[in-house]
């Protein structure tokens, strides 16, 4: 049985100390609790809802969701955590040497490395064929000369995949992902300090507080809000709870509304969208939920920026598209997305039937703003299309990921993309929404009508359609400067 341990210290009064540990067991996330012996103690932990006992691992476990987290603590009250709430189990991934069932003799090292600024993972498995061949079926890993290993994402989902792939075939040495002091570049050796997650130190969320975001949470979900709204507005408000020292929300006012502000949101430096995104929540939560009014005007709303978007030449596109003629699958995900002018979201929720090749069209379902739209779909682009349907033969959605059925992660498209700008020598921060981008952009200079446009990318206002008119440069490259009429020589 293999695990990630995220690890939660739990001190007690009557014993030395508990540890809450994210573990994956039978293929679930859970939480391994580890503790010295107490008999009153366990028989608290076995009131709480779906908790078992692993005789492999000699430990009770709990479901590794927010419920059950809170339900611990409310069954132990007197616990004291040095961790803020459930959400600190997610992310944080504390590495361990894994002892899984393995094939005698054969082990992986997997390192921590930083490569042309991305945090990466370095895996080494020597000589050996069939450890080889295995590490070639991950998504995006490349192979580094320089390294001498494997590099594959630094990401919690990459380091679980690793462990999975590798259950009952190999030794899993990840000592040295975390272990490394200095973050190792190929052209420096100076050490770096990670730049704080969060720039205060704020008090810990208490239960009560936990308890009201739960309950917002559930309104948002029961008024259709999307996963990402949720989790953005959450967040949000709990900072702001937090940053309040956890005040009853009946005593909280304008002027603590104008305090965080000055004295948290600018004071440390956030961004624009970050304090709108706050405020917005705020605003809804003290609505929806307390079922009162701040005065959100007391704050003064940041402009927002009006940034061009960015763009690809279509030269640049078609270099890209070739460098991922190499495989099938990844040419026709990033052809499907300049094509269609699609998000990234809408890539990877794509099913097979929502391919209508006889009339040439693309189904885009429950896309932003929880609204349907249909896009024209190029012959060419259906049958490359069809060429991935061969040799893949996915079950349910366009485009899976090593297990059949399963939609692809969104992460995988993006290494993706990494990979084949790089091989396309296109010296650009590109990401996956410059292909919608360039898409919207080049319809515009082949003379597409701007309403067209706006249908096929889904935009709701046609101002959002209009700043294509801004970076196409069809017509701007036949302005003649005036420079040129100066005689200068």
């Amino acid at each position: 049985m293999k695990f990630l341990s995220l690890k939660l210290i739990i001190y007690l009064n009557t014993i030395s100390a508990m540890k809450a540990i994210k573990i994956m067991h039978n293929n679930s996330d859970r939480i391994k609790l580890e503790f010295p012996y107490d008999k009153e103690l366990a028989e608290r932990i076995r009131q709480i809802d779906g908790v078992s006992w692993s005789q492999s691992l000699r430990v009770w476990h709990i479901p590794f969701s927010r419920q059950a987290f809170l339900a611990l603590r409310h069954r132990i009250p007197d616990l004291e955590f040095d961790s803020d709430s459930f959400d600190s189990l997610i992310d944080k991934v504390e590495p361990v040497t894994i002892p899984v069932s393995s094939e005698k003799g054969r082990r992986i090292i997997v390192s921590a490395l930083e490569v042309n600024h991305l945090r990466m993972f370095c895996i080494k498995a020597g000589s050996d064929d069939r450890l080889i061949s295995i590490i070639r079926q991950l998504p995006a890993i490349n192979w580094n000369p320089k390294w001498n290993g494997w590099l594959l994402a630094n990401t919690p989902d990459n380091l679980r995949l690793i462990f999975k792939v590798f259950k009952g075939v190999a030794w899993i040495d990840t000592s040295l992902v975390f272990n490394n002091v200095e973050t190792k570049t190929r052209n420096s050796n100076v050490k770096k300090a990670n730049p704080p997650l969060v720039r205060v130190n704020l008090p810990v969320l208490d239960a009560e507080n936990e308890n009201r975001i739960l309950k917002f949470i559930e309104w948002l979900k029961s008024a259709r809000y999307s996963q990402s709204t949720v989790k953005t507005y959450c967040e949000s408000l709990k900072v702001f709870f937090r940053y309040l020292n956890n005040k009853l929300p009946d005593d909280i006012g304008n002027d603590d509304l104008i305090d965080f502000n000055n004295h948290y949101i600018l004071k440390n430096g956030y961004s624009a969208s970050f304090q709108n995104q706050v405020v917005n929540a705020i605003k809804l939560y003290f609505k929806k939920i307390e079922s009162r009014k701040l005065d959100i005007e007391a704050i003064k709303r940041p402009r927002r920026e009006k940034k061009l978007p960015n763009v690809l030449s279509k030269q640049e596109v078609e270099r890209l598209l070739k460098a991922a003629s190499v495989n099938i699958k990844h040419q026709s995900a990033l052809s499907l997305i300049y094509s269609c002018g699609l998000r990234r979201g809408e890539l990877i929720n794509l099913k097979l039937t929502d391919v209508d090749s006889n009339r040439g069209l693309l189904l885009i379902r429950n896309a932003k703003g929880k609204k349907d739209r249909v896009s024209p779909l190029s012959d060419k682009v259906i049958e490359m299309l069809r060429k991935n349907y061969r040799k893949n033969k996915t079950e349910v959605f366009l485009f899976e990921g090593w297990k059949k059925g399963i939609k692809y992660s969104e992460r995988s498209v993006e290494e993706v993309l990494k990979k084949y700008v790089k091989l396309a020598a296109i010296n650009k921060p590109v990401t996956l929404h410059w292909l919608r981008h360039s898409y919207a952009t080049h319809l515009l200079e082949n003379g597409t009508d701007l309403r067209y446009i706006q249908e096929i990318l889904g935009h709701k206002s046609s101002k959002t359609t209009e700043i294509y008119t801004h970076v196409s440069t069809k017509q701007l490259q036949k302005i003649k400067s005036p420079f040129d009429d100066l005689d200068l020589e």
